[in-house]
Order: C-alpha cells, then structure tokens, then sequence
C-alpha cells in the first residue's frame, strides 16, 4: 500500500473518529434542549451562549471526577468493560460510505474508511461485541442491579438482532450485495425510470422493523431496561463514576449516531439526493461531494432527533412486553417481509 493512500485513510479515521465523539457530546446537549422544549422548560443556557459549553463543562466533571473502583470487584474487567464498548461503538463507522470521491487534481479520494464486500455483516459483528462491553461491566461490578442489568442487555440485544437481521435479509434481496458502497450507488438519486430509488420506498416495513430493533440495540428507550433508575438504580453503570462512566455514556451516543448513518445509508439514499447530477455537473468532482456529504447529516440529524423525541414521548416497555414485542411481533413480522418480497420480486421479474 503507498504511502499516500495510508496517510489518506489515517486522516479519515481521525476525522470520523473525532466527527463521532463531537456529535456524541452534543448529542448530550440536544437531548436536554429537545426534553426542554417538549416540557415547556429552557434546558442548559448558562454555560455559554444558549448553553453551548455545556458538553464541555459535563466532560471536564467526568475526567476530574474521582475514579472508584469497588473492592470486591473484579479491576481488570471493571475497566475492561466501558473501553470495550466505546471501541465497538466508535470502529462501526470504518464501513459507511460518508460521501462520493473527491478528485483533487489527478488523485481520487474516497469517503469511506474500507469497501468491504461484507460491509453489512461487520456491522452486525460490531453491534454483537458492543453488547459485551455492557456485560463485563456488569459482572465485574459486583452488584445485583448490574448483573440484572447486564442479564437483561444481553437477552434483549439477542433478541432483536434476530428481527433486525431478518429485516435485512430483504433488503439484500433487492439489492443483492452486502457491500454499503453498492447499496448507497444502487440508491443514486431520487428517481430512476418511473421508480423510487430509495430503498425505503421497496422496503418500508423492513424499515420500520429496523429501526424498532435499533432502538433496543442502542438502549434507547422505551427500550432502555438495562439502564432504567426506577428498577435498577442505574443498571449495568451503578458502581462506575468519572471518566469510565462517561465512556458508557459516549458509547450509548456513538452507537446512535452509528445506528443513524447506517439506517441512512441502507434505507434514505446516503448521500445521494434530487438533482445530485445537476449539482456534480455545476460544482465539479471537488466541491459537490460535500453537498452530498451534508446531505448525509442532516439525515443523520434527524434520525438522532427522532431517538430523542421518541425518548421524551413513549413510556418504558415492562421487561416482559419488550420480550413479547421482539419474538412474537417482531420476528413473525420480518419473517412475512422476506416472503412478500421474494413474491414482489418474482412478479417484476416475469414482468420485465
């Protein structure tokens, strides 16, 4: 590999890398300013203008926070557990297509960490080993509302990765590649030959069935049973202060900025858009990929958006709702969305 393609690559991984942690801390901020708004109250506004400050202010009160590790606790995998799971959260995005090429002079700069032809199965492999992050953390703490909460992480990130793989086995039925490359350029523009060329336009049950089961794999409620204060005092997290605690609490960000690109990517177009061919033609190889790239983000944005309206609106699932939905709703469910469209595909192909 030349040097100037590992120098490239190194400079995206930082920028990703530092993209996911900017948006994971002020995702703090908008939860807080959305619940505010929502009540009818003002939310931060003191640290800086309109509250600005406050990821910074909340981040210095994590670090210089005393770090307390219990005696009877296992150290190794106390520590463990919280780095475990802000790796997994922060090395899903090295697959995601953040933008078409730059062409800088004669060299062409890809937006995207790798093109692995597997792109869809390394994220499925990602959101897997998040979940043991949460796990040791739980076990090592030596506590009963931990491990309840652990227990209950692992059974529910079990059980809605069935639906959620399920729901994506349809979508490869379409599109016939497990590349994200390839399903973002089959994607290209909005409409194409009298067909809407966003997949969730073929595909709007296997969304709603994804997105459902991105909820519970990020924690989010009314899915957040591993982490609900009412039951658990704080579940898996209860004995972790300072900067381990805030690395749970960042991964749980990340993993919904994540899930976010992801469901933009497979479902809303990427960082294709209307009249992205008129635009390339106007601005060019160096300038229009960034349009495409802000398009990509404000899709994001809105999913984050919709995590956090969702949290404020929708009262937590009991234990045993959230196990009934999952394997007596959800699965039926994506099980019926692969034979409609093996059907839906067998018509158009004797169609045409």
């Amino acid at each position: 590999m030349e040097l100037a393609l590992i120098i490239e690559k190194f400079i995206l991984v930082v920028v990703i890398f530092a993209v996911s942690l900017g948006v994971a801390a002020y995702s703090t901020l908008a939860e807080r300013k959305i619940a505010a708004f929502l009540q009818g109250r003002v939310g931060p506004h003191r640290a800086g203008p309109g509250g600005m400050f406050q990821p910074l202010a909340d981040g210095g009160k994590m670090f210089f926070k005393e770090e307390i590790i219990p005696a009877e606790s296992n150290p190794f995998l106390f520590i463990m557990g919280p780095s475990l799971a802000l790796l997994t959260a922060c090395i899903g995005s090295a697959v995601i297509p953040w933008g078409q090429s730059m062409q800088f002079g004669d060299r062409v700069v890809e937006l995207q960490v790798t093109d692995i032809n597997v792109g869809i199965l390394y994220i499925f492999g990602v959101v897997s080993l998040g979940v043991y992050g949460i796990m040791i953390g739980g076990w090592a703490s030596n506590n009963k509302f931990s491990l309840m909460g652990a227990i209950r992480a692992a059974s529910q990130n079990i059980s809605y990765e069935i639906a959620m793989g399920l729901s994506l086995i349809a979508l490869l039925m379409v599109s016939g590649t497990l590349s994200l490359k390839d399903i973002v350029e089959q994607q290209h523009g909005f409409w194409n030959n009298g067909w809407f060329t966003w997949n969730v336009f073929t595909q709007p049950l296997g969304f709603l069935l994804f997105i459902v089961c991105s909820f519970a794999e990020c924690n989010r409620t009314p899915f957040d049973l591993p982490e609900s204060e009412n039951e658990l005092v704080a579940g898996y997290h209860t004995e972790y202060s300072g900067f381990k605690l805030g690395a749970f609490l960042f991964a749980e960000y990340v993993n919904m900025f994540v899930s976010s690109a992801v469901m933009a990517t497979l479902y809303w177009g990427g960082y294709n858009y209307p009249g992205m061919d008129y635009v390339f033609e106007l601005l060019g190889p160096t300038w229009a990929p960034i349009v495409g790239i802000a398009v990509l983000f404000a899709k994001i944005f809105f999913f984050i958006f919709f995590f956090m309206w969702i949290r404020w609106t929708i009262p937590r699932f009991r234990y045993d709702q959230l196990m009934n939905l999952g394997w007596k709703v959800l699965i039926p469910l994506a099980i019926a969305n692969i034979i409609l469209t093996g059907i839906w595909i067998t018509i158009k192909d004797n169609l045409l």
